[in-house]
């Protein structure tokens, strides 16, 4: 059944690709039992040279690094009992403005502040510009007085988060075992192209795409997890079926923490990516390079859509933001009526 829904969902993707708006695209859906399915089409890179899509290779998951990654991690160690949601940073790393200890608003941010990205930070800075050294660099983030300003989606806030996780467990992002198809990069495999990056002069390939991912040294609570179409959706099992979490660290998932946002995810509403036909209980997240994961646990039902949208550059109407939702509805429809 799984087969032809996802043929039924990939046929807008796959008319995207013919039409030229996105170099390749993969859609891989997974039920609650395990069931998956698989539709791709495209090249994985068109330049300098044509490189075919595969089920193989390897997407740079941008922002959905946040959601696989860094949320999970820190509801394990809360979990584990070695943070505290409603706690400050502050735990996991006192020198976080440690020259102004008594009046600096960061020192009060809790991580379910900056799990749910309802603090004051900003939503990115150009910190790859400040320097080359990813040592100095992080010192740069804990030691700046951001500028204040509403809750907004913000990368510092999980910049901090995948500090905090390297403090508590003493090893780098890289050292969490994720699982088979999912890793830091660079991949152990092929690896779709992103964009032909005026910073670095080049095209990137198995380089995570993010420049700011990439100045603070490749693996960071906001960016940099790499994975394969098969790697994404044996995530999206284990938060189907629990495995991953506890009962309730994984309704920390679901439950609104500001608006929409939960801790990490974002909650279905009206014109979100994950499309209108989803249940309530469905939740979602998206990357700039064009990825995306959508869990609905009503149905019991997860997809994610991968493109490199942004290859060769960024500066182009990709029609992404059309393309997801509407990949969504046409997948519920299609699951709805093989039910």
């Amino acid at each position: 059944m799984l087969d032809q829904i996802c043929e039924a969902a990939f046929a807008s993707a796959a008319e995207a690709v013919a039409s030229g708006r996105i170099p390749g695209a993969t859609l891989g859906v997974v039920s609650v039992d395990g069931q998956s399915a698989v539709r791709l089409a495209g090249s994985a890179a068109i330049r300098p040279e044509h490189e075919a899509l595969t089920r193989d290779h390897w997407f740079d998951l941008a922002s959905v690094s946040k959601v696989i990654a860094t949320t999970a991690m820190i509801l394990q160690l809360a979990e584990q009992g070695r943070l505290d949601l409603d706690r400050p940073l502050t735990d996991a790393i006192p020198d976080l403005r440690q020259y102004d200890v008594a009046n600096a608003a960061e020192r009060k941010l809790t991580f379910r502040d900056c799990l749910a990205h309802r603090s004051f930070l900003p939503a990115v800075e150009p910190i790859y510009t400040y320097g080359e050294d990813p040592t100095r660099l992080r010192a740069f983030v804990l030691q700046r007085e951001w500028r204040h300003g509403p809750p907004v989606y913000s990368d510092i806030n999980f910049i901090l988060l995948g500090i905090a996780i390297e403090r508590i467990t003493g090893a780098p992002l890289s050292a969490w075992p994720l699982g088979d198809g999912l890793s830091y990069g660079p991949p152990p495999g092929p690896a779709v192209s992103t964009e032909a990056c005026s910073w670095r002069g080049r095209i990137l390939k198995g380089e995570v795409h993010d420049e700011n991912a990439a100045a603070l040294g490749g693996a960071t609570g906001h960016a940099g997890l790499f994975g394969t179409v098969d790697g994404v959706l044996g995530f999206a099992k284990s938060m189907l079926d629990g495995s991953i979490l506890s009962p309730a660290m994984l309704a920390q998932t679901r439950t609104a923490q500001l608006g929409h946002r939960t801790c990490g995810w974002e909650r279905a509403f009206a014109g979100w990516s994950g499309g209108d036909a989803c249940s309530a209980e469905t939740i979602g997240h998206t990357g700039f390079t064009g990825t995306g994961l959508w869990i609905d646990f009503d149905r019991g039902l997860a997809w994610t859509l991968l493109t490199n949208r942004v290859h060769p550059t960024r500066h182009a109407d990709s029609g992404i933001f059309i393309l997801r939702p509407t990949v969504g509805d046409a997948l519920i429809a299609a699951w709805d009526a093989a039910s």
